[in-house]
């Protein structure tokens, strides 16, 4: 890891999300794995990192599980009120780490990924630290990739050169990420992760190849599969 001791970095984790296709009672970041929530794991794993010593993790305002966790009494761990969509929360984290002065640089993670490789966070740091813009951990596109029609009939086969999954954490100067994000919701343009904010305001982020076992927890199945990384993990 070639980031010095001045290299400033907060993680900021947006769960304020329902995740309605895991067809659970409760929020996806909630569910269990071993015991513990999906999002004390992220979160844990984050703050395994030897930059991260702090994270801001964006709940909704009316949050009724996120009080009960130990996560809520880890000075570590901050809380901030979230939005309607995933942008909206993560500008609202962004706000409060500008206003206190947290850090000059801010690494936005799903809080549904818990399987992130601590060496996959070096090399992204490694990549961006002296990078103008930042950039994001991504995974080539392996698989043939079709689009459809309405009918859900194929249409056309996408060449998948240069075609990458976006994945997360995504690290960038704070300033530069909070003045996209908010130009872009002001102008009502969808945004569906932090690298398109700046995309549209006419950046071009780093892509970072990361592993492919920082999935993401969105259907029911991926439980399974989560736990089973998780406690590769642990096994070393």
């Amino acid at each position: 890891m070639t980031a010095d001791s001045k290299f400033s970095v907060v993680a900021l984790v947006p769960a304020a999300g329902i995740g309605s296709r895991m067809q659970a009672d409760m929020p996806k970041q909630y569910l269990q794995i071993d015991q513990k929530t999906i999002l004390e794991h992220t979160v844990h794993r984050l703050l395994e990192h030897a930059l991260v010593d702090t994270v801001v993790v964006v709940v909704a305002k009316d949050d009724p599980y996120f009080q009960a966790l130990d996560l809520n009494q880890d000075s570590r761990v901050i809380r901030v009120d979230g939005g309607k969509e995933r942008a909206d929360s993560v500008l609202a984290g962004l706000k409060y780490i500008q206003q206190h002065q947290l850090a000059s640089w801010v690494m936005v993670h799903d809080a549904a990924r818990p399987c992130v490789r601590l060496s996959d966070i070096d090399k992204l740091i490694d990549g961006v630290v002296t990078h103008p813009v930042g950039g994001i951990l991504a995974a080539p596109v392996r698989d043939t990739m079709k689009r459809s029609d309405e009918h859900s009939h194929i249409s056309q086969t996408v060449e998948r050169e240069a075609l990458w999954h976006a994945l997360t954490p995504q690290l960038f100067p704070l300033e530069t990420l909070l003045d996209s994000l908010n130009r872009a919701l002001q102008q009502q343009v969808v945004i569906t992760d932090e690298a398109s904010a700046l995309e549209w305001a006419g950046y071009q982020p780093l892509l970072v190849a990361g592993a492919a076992d920082n999935i993401k927890i969105t259907q029911p199945e991926d439980l399974a599969l989560a736990e089973f990384y998780l406690n590769k993990d642990k096994q070393g």
